[in-house]
Parts: structure tokens; C-alpha cells; sequence
């Protein structure tokens, strides 16, 4: 029997948002941008992060909010944003009304299919990380959510990268990729990436014991932080993935607690609710406003797979450990590669638990350094040779056409 109720609402939600459509796309002809309007967002409006976050924290250190309208573009209007920022609900008219007032965009994932750039607006692509597995245009197969049409999926990738006037790189290695892999004709800006300014301007004993201080982290024991990437295939719903991992927590538990905390830092894509209670505050969950720079920071390992979190963290100079158990897989079925890992990462490559326990108890400096010193240095060289702790205020010199 047919529920009249849900069918008149759901007639008249979908006349409510296609009117909505119309009236944005006759809007971006009438409606002038304001070059102090600034719109923000970050992994699709899921959280306050990234190189967006750190462009808005400068221009709240150089005091130029008084100035500028800052507008975040939010999932949940309940996430904390410092400062006097307007906080919008994601495809919401006052979403729509300030993406097309603002003078600047400044995004770090691809923005909404609808969307409608203004001429006079500059959109600032940051996107969210240096490259190992192949993206874009280089995929020659996808299975993400189910979604396996290769073809339609490079559609939406290039309908979106068009209209992108500066997109920033962490490296020269990022810029060819980038340039191929989104078919980008605008300004490359090589000047690294505005949310790793903390690594080089905040890597100092009293700014990493206040963030320890804030997150309540022990201070009596060594931090190795967790941070694997996510699996297309492996997944609640579209968009939606889960925590896939062979990490055993228990062996993790009885062999390190004594020296050790682990910090699990979920893709911002996998939901995942677990019970790490039993294990005595030895894996302590992030929350989801705790970012992942300053867990960088006050990390003395990371394990991770094959994410770009290496990229960032081996600004540091910090080990890195890489827990590939699934890596013949990973690279053949779900996502290939852009630079032979094995050989290039700077840090042991473990595919079982007891390798990984192994190598963190006999970790040494001095054993490290011999090990993959050389390996680290040519690492750097490559791809952190920008990182300077001054891209978010070249962003806005840029924003404000200095």
C-alpha cells in the first residue's frame, strides 16, 4: 500500500532541491563575489583539518579576520572551529549562497559536482597529500564502494579539476603527477603544504608537552602513532569504510604496554566504533577533532601502510614502520603504485606482527640510522624539499594578491 504521507514529502523534498539547483545556477550569473569572503572546506565538509585549517589558523594569527568573512563549509555544523568563522551546513542554501559570494575557495578534496565557480573567484586546490597510489587519470581500474566504472569515475574527475586556477604541491615529483593525473592547466604552487608549517615552526619540547597536555597523552612512555590508509573494497556504504587491518592488538598489548602507547588514527573515510577498553589506556582512539599534525609531533614512531601520512611525517626525521600485510594484494587488485615501495620507503617493510614487534623492541637510533639513513636522506630530497613552515602565509599573500 502506498504511504501518501512519505510520497507527497518526498515529492516535495525533491522539488524543494532541484528549485533550489535552478535558482544557484540563475544566482552565479547575479550574485558578485567579495574578495574578503573566504570559503573553506575540508574532507567534504567531514571536519576542521588539513591545509585549509592551517590557512584559516594564519590569518587568525595575523589578525585578519577582522577583515575577512571566513565561511566553513561543514557536515556538521556542531564541529569546534576557532575563531568568529561562519560555520554552514553543507549543501544548504547558506552553503550555496557563500560559495558563490566568496572571493576565494580554499578546498583539499574535489568539491561538489554542483558547484559553480564565479570568474572572479580564486579557487585554491591544497587536496590532502603527496602520491603513492596511482589517482585520477592513472587508474586504470576502481573498485571504491562497489563502484567499479572506470570510465565514469575519469569523467567526474576532469568535470571537476577544470575549474581549478592553483592547486598545491608538497614536491616536483607531486607536480608531474598531478598535472597527467588531473589533466591540471593551472598555477602549480610549489611551496609544500600550509598544515605541515606546525612540523617545522612547533617541533620543540614545550609545544609538544602542551599537546600532550591538551589531548591528555602520557608523558611517562614512548608514542608510536598508528595511521593506515583505507581499502576500496572493504566498506558499510559508499563513503563509508572500514577500520581493515591484521594489526594484533593483544601481542601489540603484552609485548610493548610497559614502553609504549599507541595512538589509532582512523582515515577520515573509515567509521568504526571499538571497545579498546580492555587494553588498559595502552591504544588510546583519536577523537575526531584531534589532528593528526600534532599527533605527528608528539609521536616518537609511526607505523603506518600506504598512506600519504609518510610523506608528512618524514618531515620529522622521525622512524617509520610499514605494516603491509596485504601489500601483493593492495598493489595488484585495488590500487597500483607509483614508485616501487619496497624499495624506497625509509623504514622496515613487516608483513606479520612478530616482524613489526620485532623491529619497535630492538628499535635503536643508532640501528635505525644505519639501516635506512641513506634511504631517508634521498626521501627527504625528493619529497619534502618545500616544506618550509611558510606555505599557509604565501596562500594568503596569494588570496589577498600580494
Amino acid at each position: 500500500m502506498v504511504n501518501v504521507k512519505k510520497l507527497i514529502k518526498d515529492i516535495l523534498y525533491i522539488s524543494a532541491k532541484y528549485s533550489a539547483r535552478a535558482l544557484y545556477v540563475v544566482g552565479s550569473y547575479i550574485i558578485p563575489p567579495n574578495k574578503n569572503i573566504i570559503f573553506f572546506e575540508s574532507s567534504n565538509g567531514r571536519n576542521y583539518t588539513g591545509n585549509p585549517r592551517y590557512v584559516y589558523e594564519e590569518i587568525l594569527n595575523q589578525g585578519l579576520d577582522d577583515e575577512m568573512t571566513c565561511v566553513w563549509s561543514l557536515v556538521h555544523t556542531s564541529t569546534k572551529v576557532p575563531g568568529n568563522a561562519k560555520k554552514v551546513k553543507r549543501s544548504f542554501f547558506r552553503f550555496l549562497y557563500y560559495s558563490l559570494r566568496s572571493g576565494a575557495w580554499i578546498i583539499d578534496s574535489r568539491h561538489l559536482y554542483y558547484l559553480r565557480k564565479n570568474k572572479n573567484t580564486k579557487y585554491i586546490q591544497t587536496w590532502h597529500g603527496t602520491p603513492l597510489k596511482k589517482l585520477g587519470l592513472d587508474m586504470d581500474y576502481i573498485d571504491m564502494s562497489g563502484n567499479q566504472d572506470i570510465e565514469a569515475y575519469h569523467k567526474e574527475f576532469t568535470d571537476n579539476t577544470k575549474v581549478w586556477q592553483y592547486l598545491i604541491s608538497q614536491n616536483e615529483y607531486s607536480s608531474e603527477i598531478f598535472r597527467r593525473a588531473f589533466d591540471f592547466k593551472g598555477e602549480m604552487l610549489e611551496i609544500g603544504y600550509p598544515r605541515n608549517d606546525i612540523l617545522t615552526n612547533k617541533n620543540n619540547k614545550e609545544d609538544i608537552d602542551e599537546i600532550k597536555t591538551r589531548l591528555n597523552i602520557p608523558k611517562d612512555k614512548k608514542i608510536i602513532l598508528y595511521a593506515p590508509t583505507w581499502r576500496d573494497n572493504e566498506y558499510y556504504q559508499k563513503g563509508e569504510y572500514k577500520f581493515a587491518t591484521e594489526m594484533d592488538f593483544d601481542k601489540m598489548y603484552n609485548e610493548l604496554s610497559d614502553e609504549y602507547t599507541l595512538i589509532v588514527k582512523f582515515h577520515y573515510l573509515v567509521k568504526e566504533n571499538i571497545d579498546w577498553s580492555k587494553y588498559n589506556n595502552f591504544v588510546i582512539e583519536c577523537d575526531a577533532d584531534w589532528d593528526i599534525q600534532e599527533l605527528y609531533l608528539i609521536s616518537d614512531m609511526m607505523i603506518t601502510d600506504y598512506s600519504s601520512v609518510m610523506f608528512d611525517y618524514s618531515i620529522l626525521k622521525r622512524p617509520m614502520v610499514f605494516f603491509t600485510y596485504d601489500l601483493d594484494n593492495y598493489k595488484n587488485n585495488l590500487r597500483d603504485f607509483y614508485f616501487d615501495m619496497v624499495e624506497e620507503v625509509p623504514g622496515p617493510i613487516c608483513k606479520t606482527n612478530d616482524e613489526m614487534i620485532d623491529f619497535i623492541k630492538n628499535y635503536t637510533e643508532e640501528s635505525y640510522k644505519a639501516e635506512f639513513g641513506e634511504k631517508y636522506q634521498k626521501w627527504s630530497e625528493k619529497f619534502n624539499p618545500f616544506d618550509d613552515g611558510n606555505a599557509s602565509k604565501k596562500i594568503i599573500e596569494l588570496i589577498r594578491g600580494k
